[in-house]
């Protein structure tokens, strides 16, 4: 096919065209439609919040990073990444979860994610509670087999219970790894930090194969030397991406629900997404943005930002 051939892919809506402040309350005020079908790549949210064991609000993160991508532009500066001219992408709205109930609310997302799947598309995924991302690793199995995992949080989120049940925020890696979701020699957990109940807090991911990268050896250094180390781990098998924005410190993004101190930069955060390039990504996630504890709006344009980073580095997206 020649580039006159090219068919022209969505592009967001420019600033030109439309005052940031106007214009549809989409992923960077992208095209919507209802299903996955045609696409490479889907933005789609989760408002959800019941999973949560502190402050509640992630059900509003959806709609607030959609609001704050208004300011994103399609061309990456910084690494060249021209995702739009490269991929379909639209914004297909929201799964309908079941509000009242969070166990089925899981196989709501899961039947969500497998149609989504079936369209081949790459799903981009705005939380809602880090609960999400188990049923969405289900619905990666089922497709990929066993996926590689690089998750990026100030927990382990392997917590075997809270208050006595299995389904919470901080459970869902516990429960992916018990039913072999995971290819638990391929997982990384970056930014871990804070205060626990026990050592077993952390040692049960390093007791299951998974690489744990503690927020203090993050401290004042660039985070591309291990990102080198962890595309050779990763290798070409799937790779899914988990990034709890509490991951980043409280002074850049205040707004979430567990905040903890001495958390990773932004740029680091940055290096850590742009690292992925040239890996397998299948999907990726944005979780735990809670609009009420920053009302500036800037923990959800560091959500958007880090989504999009995500966009650039899908298989298939060229660089001009």
């Amino acid at each position: 096919m020649s580039e006159h051939d090219t068919p022209r892919f969505n592009q967001p809506l420019g600033g030109n065209d439309m005052p940031r402040f106007g214009g549809p309350a989409s992923m960077m005020r992208l095209p919507t439609q209802e299903s996955a079908q045609g696409l490479d790549a889907a933005f789609v949210g989760i408002p959800m919040d019941i999973g949560t064991s502190n402050r509640p609000g992630t059900r509003l993160g959806p709609r607030q990073i959609r609001d704050e991508s208004r300011m994103l532009r399609p061309y990456n500066m910084a690494t060249r990444a021209a995702p739009f001219d490269s991929l379909q992408v639209a914004d297909i709205g929201d799964v309908p979860i079941n509000t009242f109930d969070l166990k089925k609310s899981i196989g709501i997302i899961e039947n969500f994610y497998h149609e989504l799947l079936s369209h081949d598309a790459v799903p981009l995924t705005l939380g809602g509670d880090h609960t999400l991302t188990w049923p969405i690793l289900r619905a990666m199995a089922r497709k990929h087999g066993p996926v590689g995992l690089i998750h990026i949080d100030a927990h382990a989120d392997v917590n075997d219970h809270m208050f006595g049940e299995e389904v919470a925020h901080g459970c869902p890696f516990r429960r992916a790894q018990e039913e072999g979701l995971l290819d638990s020699q391929r997982v990384v957990q970056i930014g871990l930090r804070g205060t626990g109940y026990a050592a077993d807090d952390f040692d049960w991911c390093r007791e299951q194969g998974f690489r744990v990268v503690t927020a203090e050896q993050c401290w004042h250094k660039s985070l591309e030397p291990l990102m080198a180390e962890v595309r050779e781990q990763m290798g070409d098998g799937p790779v899914y991406v988990s990034f709890d924005i509490d991951g980043l410190d409280p002074s850049v993004a205040p707004g979430t629900g567990t905040v903890e101190a001495a958390g990773l930069t932004m740029p680091q955060g940055l290096e850590i997404v742009r690292g992925i390039q040239g890996l397998n990504m299948v999907g990726g996630d944005l979780v735990e943005v809670a609009p009420p504890y920053d009302t500036s709006g800037n923990t959800a344009l560091m959500g958007a930002t880090l989504l999009y980073e995500m966009l650039c580095v899908l298989p298939g997206v060229k660089r001009r």
